[in-house]
């Protein structure tokens, strides 16, 4: 008997005999296999398709294939043995999401829901060896790291055959998703931009801060998922966490709380006085990406310090990870009412220092977010945008969070509903008492109804610039409506202060601008039918965003004689040099007080103002040119607008664009000279990003930005 040899059909498990006909082992080979077994041989998870088809490729960076609920995965099953009969065999795929688990048949149907889990076979597929089958997930499926496996039944066996994890984040493209957003253009901006602008200042010279989210750079993904597995609801019970992560309304109050550590092992804490030497300033984080990553490698460890504008960029970052529209928002002039009166109170001295005696207090801005989702426990009113402010403030039901507080509530003042609405309307809506005072007793006060969330802005959409949307928020007064109205009766940039036989008007002439004498104009109005002497008190004080003045760093006393009726204008100037070495980044409060010396009534007109510091200029060359992977060059200028010599450091970023950061000194520049730097970069993924950069100087305290968008083609 001749010795069987092995033949090309022997590697599927059949062998011939020496001498068989090619006819003869093709059909003895069709005969093996159908004796032989069905089995899986091999599952692909397609997973470039699926991730293009779920709009998750930015995640590219992560090892894991990430998915959208309410839309289809594909994977590709290869099958061994003989063919696969549906009448006899049968696949089920089990999909686990910590212990909580769905057992799904793999049907011939196509026909899906957005309500169950689902999957069946490609009906068009015709090669029953080689099978795409189709998992739906459901629309209010959880968010998190799933795993499943894929059971084959055959006639009295079974084999299963684990094939992997995904990823599972919300879907603003599914219209029964509860975050679902109309408008594409509106999920480009919320979802899928990974840098935008930050708006601070004052509402007369807002200041677009450059922001990188970074929620496509590696190891972000896994640090906003890990932020819900370390949250103290997953650690309390991880069965009802894991239930209860279908629904944004709950994983947004999870990820309010977990951005800030006051409860937890949140990412971020929060500093507002002293120095940053154990940590980082705030003013100096440029992005998200940083911050997420340092805080994951840490070992969950809060990152040393954040302040609101770096808290709310934080929160957008994880919201749009986890695939909920969301913007940063700003609110000018932002009240903080301790006692639920809706009242502020700000006190003066008789000559013009503002004086630190309330415990109530106005930031001059204040930053939060806003996301976008169905609000089912209140009704569709108040669907859309809903207002999260993750730095701690107040508690909310015992936790440090706030929100989510639908932007219509605050509108239509329903602060019966939830979460947090009488807190944040009094944010946007409380009236200011402005009181001076005199050895220790009041002598003229005044309310102001239109100062607090004068402004609230966020960028808009596709573009480098803030978006005016106070009226979401308020019933804006018409400007012929009431002659108490600032816009009637004054410009924005002036404030004024009445009494029955006086008025003082104070009207900054421009937006001042570092380098530049702050010029400004006082106007006094004798509204009686007598002469009248008065003294002007002119107080300029120093003040961070959230708290009151420093000392008094500039003053001007005088007498003026004052006919009946008459008007008259004094004008005055703060230059340069009084104000560059205490300003810095922070503001001016600037007061006059008028008294006259007749009657002793006393009138008081304040504003509160930023300088306008110089910015970088970024210019590249080729910029229509842009492709990914070929290194390109940009030259980044400074000029000294300062009236003294600065230094600093030069820090570049861009995600998508460079790779970490690149930080280069600069020595002395002298005032009025420019210096440039020439730096490079890589690009790796196409789109418009940012490359942004930041100036810290030595000698004063000020940060000088600049930022250039680059639109990134494909080669």
């Amino acid at each position: 008997m001749l010795c069987p040899t092995l033949s090309e059909g022997g590697a599927n498990g059949y062998i011939a005999a020496e001498g068989e006909s090619r006819d003869i082992i093709a059909l003895k080979k069709k005969r093996y296999q159908q004796m032989e077994d069905l089995k899986i041989k091999n599952v692909n998870l397609e997973r470039s398709e699926n991730m293009e088809r779920h709009r998750t490729e930015g995640f590219s960076s992560s090892k894991s294939l990430v998915l959208r609920r309410g839309a289809p995965l594909r994977i590709s099953v290869q099958l061994g043995g003989r063919a696969f009969d549906p009448k006899t065999d049968s696949l089920k795929i089990k999909v686990m999401l910590g212990r909580l688990y769905v057992v799904i048949p793999v049907t011939l149907s196509k026909k899906t829901s957005s309500s169950h889990w689902k999957a069946y076979v490609d009906p068009e597929g015709r090669d029953l060896q080689n099978l795409s089958i189709f998992i739906s997930s459901p629309a209010s499926a959880a968010v998190g790291c799933y795993r499943f496996q894929l059971y084959l039944f055959t006639p009295g066996r079974k084999k299963t055959c684990m094939f992997g994890k995904f990823i599972l984040l919300c879907n603003p493209w599914c219209h029964e998703d509860a975050v679902y957003i109309p408008f594409e253009d509106q999920r480009e901006e919320y979802v899928q931009n990974d840098s935008g602008l930050l708006f601070i200042g004052a509402p007369m010279n807002i200041v677009s801060r450059p922001w990188s989210f970074d929620q496509f750079e590696p190891g972000v993904l896994e640090a906003c998922l890990n932020l819900l597995q370390v949250s103290p609801q997953h650690q309390k019970s991880r069965r009802r966490d894991y239930m209860n992560r279908n629904n944004p309304i709950y994983i947004s109050r999870v990820v309010s709380a977990m951005i800030n550590s006051e409860d937890d092992r949140g990412v971020l804490k929060g500093k507002w006085k002293g120095d940053y030497k154990d940590g980082v300033n705030p003013s100096l984080w440029t992005g998200s990406g940083d911050i997420l990553t340092q805080w994951a490698e840490s070992g969950y460890s809060p990152v040393k310090y954040g302040q609101c504008w770096v808290f709310a960029a934080v929160m957008c970052t994880v919201m749009r990870v986890l695939g909920i529209p969301c913007r940063v928002i700003t609110n000018f002039n932002s009240a903080h009412d301790t006692n639920d009166n809706l009242v502020i109170e700000e006190y003066y001295s008789e000559t013009g220092q503002k004086l630190n005696l309330s415990k109530d207090s106005i930031w001059n801005f204040h930053v939060w977010v806003e996301c976008w989702m169905t609000r089912q426990d209140l009704g569709s009113g108040m669907d859309g945008w809903q207002i999260l402010d993750p730095t701690p403030q107040e508690r909310s039901r015992g936790v440090f969070c706030c929100g989510p507080a639908p932007v219509k509530a605050i509108k239509d003042r329903r602060i019966d509903l939830f979460f947090d609405i009488p807190f944040v309307y009094a944010e946007v809506n409380a009236d200011v008492h402005s009181v001076v005072v005199s050895e220790g007793r009041v002598v003229s006060q005044y309310t102001d109804t239109e100062r607090v969330g004068s402004l609230i802005c966020t960028k808009d959409v596709g573009l480098p610039r803030h978006q005016n949307i106070t009226g979401d928020y308020k019933f804006i007064k018409s400007p012929t409506s009431t002659l108490s109205s600032r816009s009637s009766t004054v410009s924005e940039d002036s404030s004024r202060g009445s009494s029955r036989g006086m008025l003082v008007v104070l009207i900054l002439d421009n937006a001042p601008v570092a380098g530049e004498p702050v010029h400004f104009t006082v106007k006094i109005i004798n509204k009686g039918r007598v002469a009248k002497r008065m003294k002007v008190h002119l107080n300029a004080q120093a003040k961070e965003y959230n708290y009151s003045p420093s000392d008094t760093f500039w003053e001007n006393h005088g007498v003026v004689q004052l006919a009946p009726t008459e008007v008259k204008f004094i004008h005055q100037q703060i230059l340069p040099a009084q104000y560059e070495d205490v300003v810095g980044d922070d503001l001016i409060n600037l007061a006059v007080v008028l008294e006259d010396l007749a009657s002793h009534e006393r009138v008081l007109a304040s504003e509160e103002f930023n300088i306008a510091g110089p910015q970088l200029t970024i210019q590249i060359a080729d910029e229509d040119s842009i492709v990914p992977n070929k290194e390109q060059a940009a030259i980044v200028t400074f000029t000294n607008t300062f009236s003294h010599p600065v230094s600093g450091v030069l820090t570049v970023a861009g995600a998508g664009l460079i790779q970490g950061k690149a930080h280069f000194r600069m020595l002395p520049l002298r005032p009025g000279k420019s210096v440039t730097q020439r730096i490079t970069f890589n690009p790796n993924k196409v789109g418009t990003k940012m490359l942004q950069a930041s100036l810290s100087l030595s000698d004063i305290n000020s940060t000088v930005r600049g930022f250039k968008m680059v639109s990134v083609s494909r080669a």
